[in-house]
């Protein structure tokens, strides 16, 4: 078989992590699996797939977009300064961050080097690639059977409720859809990492704790 046919009919270029997803099993199980997900090609640079992190039993789950620098070294979601501030302000709005589960629409980290060797800086996932990524989140989603989903920005909000979802217009509101086959509750709100890039932070502080506070009378 010569190399281009090789290429051509690589996994990563079906652009699905469909065929790596197990049938079933619980999250152990899924977690396992999606260590080895050659989907798209963001397996090739990344260190590690970062998968959800959490309960099974979780009547909350948060959905962000892609593994950040040290989650893609440390393989755990939401660990790194947006995690940080985003477990305040769900302390602060009611919600034990302990009790939820929390996972992202890509689980491999995509990034650009200005320079070899220079810091990594994190680059926006293609819809095509939260498309391939689709599979695990539906897979999650079958097995925590949350009460609410807390979308966490705007790649996270496209990647569960279509291209032209625009987080400005629905945050903090309570939508109903369905999503990957089930009927599913959710607020939207920004994505902590871009608390810590606002101009006025305390302000963006302010209002993501606002919306997570809505997240909260819902699971009271």
């Amino acid at each position: 078989m010569s190399s281009s046919r090789t290429t051509a009919t690589a996994p990563e270029d079906a652009y699905t992590a469909e065929p790596f997803v197990p049938g079933r099993g619980r999250l152990p199980a899924l977690r396992r699996a999606a260590a080895e997900c050659r989907g798209c090609p963001l397996h090739r640079d990344a260190t590690q797939t970062v998968f959800g992190a959490g309960s099974a039993d979780a009547r909350v789950m948060l959905v962000g977009e892609q593994p950040g620098d040290q989650e893609d070294l440390q393989g755990e979601p939401f660990v790194g300064p947006a995690g940080k501030l985003l477990d305040r302000a769900l302390a602060e709005a009611g919600i034990d961050p302990g009790e939820a589960y929390v996972t992202n629409a890509v689980k491999h980290f995509k990034f650009t080097r200005a320079e070899p060797r220079k810091r990594r800086i994190h680059k926006a996932p293609s819809l095509r690639e939260m498309t391939a990524c689709g599979p695990w989140l539906a897979a999650e989603l079958a097995v925590v059977e949350p009460e609410l989903i807390v979308v966490l920005g705007a790649t996270a909000g496209k990647a569960l409720l279509g291209s032209s979802f625009r987080v400005t217009e629905v945050r903090g509101q309570v939508l109903e859809e369905e999503i990957h086959g089930r009927p599913e509750r959710l607020v939207p709100t920004v994505h902590p990492s871009s608390v810590l890039r606002a101009d006025d932070r305390e302000s963006a502080y302010r209002g993501l704790v606002a919306d997570l506070e809505v997240a909260a009378r819902i699971l009271s």
